[in-house]
């Protein structure tokens, strides 16, 4: 033990606060050490100065009245009748302002929760052997091998012409189901796009967020909940979401 550590518990030994083999180390150290020994020595003598000390003040009771004097003043009593009313009337209002501020809180932490699944699942397609189950840079081979295994089968749409090259597809989990992941690759850079379904088809516009490093792009569209993730730029990952969005209302609208 180094004097640097021993001055650190050296009140902890004093006040009986370690254990007895830290205890023992630390007492080793002060009987060999002409530093600490003098130190923890005037400590102890410090220590006991000041239990035999009266410290002990009591207030006037000038102190005390002024004191009071400066509280806030007690209150008419109200009556029964009026608490219960007020009680009714603040209990139903709080229900529906508590009732809408707990959906936005659930909703909120539910989306955040899904959002680290999805940057976990890609962290775990980086690992060996784990981004592709399907190898194929043609969407025709990609999106027919997730047929049968998905409820739906994620929209499969080669960008290569636009910079984001097409190299396959898995089967992932997120929310404890499972779910589709194309995957993309813009230079060196691994793009995941998970697709799952959802019972809504109300379209909700692309939204960047972080988390860990990697930006995460999520929207929905046509009952289907998209969320691009990777290490590119935000600029970048947008950059791929419009030319996804863009390409696949061609092929549906065509």
């Amino acid at each position: 033990m180094t004097c640097d550590e021993a001055k650190i518990v050296l009140h902890a030994l004093l006040d009986g606060e370690l254990d007895a083999g830290h205890a023992r180390e630390v007492e080793a150290h002060i009987a060999s050490c002409p530093t600490c020994a003098p130190e923890f020595a005037a400590q102890r003598d410090m220590q006991r100065m000041l239990a035999n000390t009266n410290l002990r003040y009591t207030a006037p009771t000038s102190l005390r009245a002024r004191i009071e004097a400066s509280l806030p003043q007690p209150q008419r009593q109200p009556t029964r009748r009026s608490v219960l009313r007020g009680f009714a009337m603040g209990s139903a209002v709080s229900a529906l302002a508590a009732s809408g501020v707990v959906a936005v809180v659930l909703r909120q932490d539910d989306q955040q929760r899904i959002l680290s699944e999805v940057v976990s699942a890609h962290l775990r397609s980086l690992q060996a052997g784990h981004l592709i189950d399907v190898v194929s840079t043609d969407q025709h081979t990609v999106k027919p091998w997730f047929n049968g295994k998905l409820d739906v089968a994620p929209p499969v749409i080669d960008l290569t012409a636009q910079g984001f090259t097409l190299v396959g597809g898995r089967l992932d989990y997120i929310d404890g189901r499972a779910i589709g992941a194309v995957v993309y690759k813009r230079r060196q850079h691994v793009i995941n796009l998970f697709v799952a379904q959802t019972s809504s088809t109300e379209y909700r516009a692309p939204k960047t967020e972080t988390m860990q490093g990697f930006n995460c792009r999520h929207w929905s569209n046509r009952g289907l909940n998209f969320w691009a993730v990777s290490d590119i730029g935000a600029d970048e990952l947008a950059e791929f979401v419009d030319k996804f969005e863009a390409t696949m209302k061609v092929n549906v609208e065509g």
